[in-house]
């Protein structure tokens, strides 16, 4: 493994081929259990070209395969967590969620990006301290009780701290 590890940090071509083909089909099997299958392909290239591009930062006595299966995760929960930010905030204010019946048919395609990109840029608008906590809660889907903890607040102080957040969101959207 340690020699692999060299002859990949040397940029041997021979080395990343035999790296690839060593662990493709095991993180292809890996990925396509956890997303769509169109996409396990495509993110598992992204995987490699990430592994690839952070080679520097290997050590000789890392596992490969657990350094790739904990990129390959990595790119899930990035997948997972984009798709349901957009999709949460969409059905936090009501009236985004008529917006988004009505965006799925293909003649609004021009008009569901703009959305999307509405929201993104209403959420980076947003204070550090707003855009943490709903995207905290609704994102990586935290309980109000941690998120007390996290912003060392009382359960009382952090409900009004997030209605806060979204009263302040839909405020942004409806600016923006």
């Amino acid at each position: 493994m340690a020699l692999l590890i060299e002859k990949l940090l040397s940029g041997d071509e021979k080395a990343i081929s035999e790296f690839y083909y060593s662990y493709s089909k095991q993180l292809l099997f890996y990925l396509q259990k956890r997303v769509p299958k169109e996409l396990a392909e495509e993110m598992l290239n992204d995987v490699f070209l990430d592994a690839v591009d952070s080679l520097h930062t290997l050590r000789l006595e890392t596992n490969l395969k657990a350094w790739l299966y904990k990129i390959a995760h990595n790119k899930t929960v990035d997948y997972y967590r984009k798709k349901k930010v957009k999709t949460v905030l969409l059905s936090q204010v009501p009236f985004l969620e008529i917006i988004a019946s009505e965006i799925h048919e293909p003649e609004f395609q021009n008009e569901k990006n703009l959305v999307k990109e509405k929201i993104e840029k209403t959420l980076y608008a947003m204070s550090d301290r707003y855009r943490k906590i709903l995207t905290l809660r609704y994102e990586e889907q935290v309980s109000v009780h941690e998120l007390a903890k996290i912003f060392n607040l009382t359960p009382k102080a952090t409900e009004s701290l997030l209605y806060r957040a979204r009263q302040s969101f839909i405020t942004s959207y409806g600016r923006a």
